[in-house]
This record gives structure tokens, sequence and C-alpha cells, in this order.
């Protein structure tokens, strides 16, 4: 699916829940389908990494051009700056994963 695509169902969606004929559940569900859909099937220079470990990281998916650069965003996506963590001199305690290509 590409991003045009993406976005008119997206759109499609948001006016079925504007028209009353799908409920803010329902709605959340179609959305999700889509950005999963547009993200499973990506095809831009980068590749699609998921996740996989200990929580808060555990089942984030993001969009990289390599697995280090894949590592880091999962991180901050989480909320962990590792540059923060080690310029104030603390030990992070860094959770656990490892990433796939989804």
């Amino acid at each position: 699916m590409d991003r045009i695509s993406a976005l008119r169902n997206v759109e499609d969606a948001l006016r079925a829940f504007e028209n009353g004929e799908e409920d803010l559940s329902g709605t959340e569900r179609r959305v999700a389908a889509v950005l999963r859909t547009y993200a499973t099937e990506f095809d831009g220079e980068d590749a699609v990494f998921r996740a996989v470990g200990d929580p808060p990281v555990d089942g984030r998916v993001v969009v990289a051009p390599s697995e280090p650069a894949a590592r880091e965003r999962v991180l901050a996506a989480a909320g962990i700056d590792r540059a923060r963590d080690a310029d104030s001199g603390s030990d992070p305690d860094l959770p656990e994963f490892d990433l796939e290509r989804v």
C-alpha cells in the first residue's frame, strides 16, 4: 500500500465516523489496520523493523535505514534517551530487545 492509498483509507474511515456509520472503536481499529498494512508493505529506501523483547519497546515498529538506526528509533519512540542518560553519568537500565524485519 502506498502513502496515497493509506491516506485515502484513513479518510474513508474518518468519513464513516463523521457520518455516524462507524463508532470510535471501529474507526480506531480501521485506522490501525491501515497503518499496519502500510508499515508491513512499506517500499521506500528504508526498512521496517519490529522490536521484540522487554517492555516498553516490545512490539514497537519503526522505519529506518539500518538496524542500528532502528534500535535508536525504537528507544526514542519508547521515550528512552541514551545520550541524556549517558550525559547524566547514570548507567541506563536499557530494555533488552532484538529487531526483526517486517
